[in-house]
């Protein structure tokens, strides 16, 4: 019950338009995707009748209306983006990590696509860092001076740290890393999803990073000559995630919060 007010934030009865979305009309009209699909499998327990909006993709800004969404900015007043596991295949899914966090090496690794100015601006102040294994795998021409081979998560696995840094939205990469036996890195996230990111404490479930990333050296160092605190953030890390694959679990989570929707949305069950 704790989740599902989070996720879903309504507070107040609110009466959609027409334009909101009839249940019975969601699967049959509308191209199939994880997010249809994943939307469905909670869907599919509620009357045709019941009606919602939502938004598939990235989604940075909160709708006008109580919308289903994967993802929503952390600040603010953002009771509109209701939260669901969608695009899960993408999102939740882990790696065993088999590596103990005193053999890997004392570096720090990313790879990644560099869209996004604050992902171009991370390259350019850790790519020359002595202990920074850096770099850019897509072909945009502004990223060429950091380009590198593509690393595949077991590679990135064999370091003791291991960079997140949102996309469009949220990072892909920040579930395998915290569910692994290396030491997340990251700024403050500003988006989250399912797994909210917005309840995440820095220094206790990861090591958080200037938004300039200024001091990214100086905590590589720090944690590297603090092998205990290591260890005791990444298994604070690990016990957060294993709350969010237990499935029975994570689908009652689901259903109270479509229920509370369609309450405060004025649709008695």
């Amino acid at each position: 019950m704790k989740r599902a007010s989070y996720y879903n934030k309504l507070d107040t009865s609110v009466t959609l338009s027409n334009t909101a979305t009839k249940n019975r009309d969601f699967y049959l009209k509308l191209k199939k995707s994880t997010y249809h699909f994943d939307f469905y499998k909670i869907a599919k327990y509620y009357p045709g009748e019941f009606s919602y909006h939502y938004r598939f993709g990235d989604k940075t800004y909160i709708p006008d209306a109580p919308t289903f969404v994967k993802s929503r900015p952390i600040a603010g007043k953002n009771q509109n983006s209701v939260l669901l596991k969608l695009d899960s295949v993408r999102h939740f899914y882990t790696v065993k990590d088999s590596i103990d966090y005193n053999t890997k090496k004392n570096s720090l690794v990313w790879r990644g696509a560099a869209h996004q100015p604050h992902r171009q601006h991370f390259l350019e102040k850790s790519h020359g860092l002595s202990r920074c294994d850096v770099g850019a795998t897509d072909d945009k021409a502004v990223t060429s001076a950091y380009r590198k081979p593509f690393m595949s998560i077991e590679q990135q696995l064999e370091h003791k740290f291991i960079f997140s840094i949102e996309g469009n939205d949220v990072a892909t990469n920040l579930k395998w890393i915290m569910a692994s036996n290396s030491l997340c890195f990251m700024r403050r996230p500003i988006y989250e999803t399912w797994f909210m990111e917005g309840t995440l404490i820095p220094g206790y479930h990861y090591v958080e990073v200037s938004d300039d990333f200024s001091d990214l050296e100086e905590k590589i160092d720090y944690y590297l000559a603090h092998p205990k605190e290591s260890k005791a953030i990444i298994r604070n890390a690990n016990r957060y995630i294993s709350e969010f694959f237990h499935p029975r679990r994570e689908i009652l989570v689901s259903l109270q919060v479509f229920e509370r929707y369609l309450m405060h949305t004025q649709q008695p069950l």
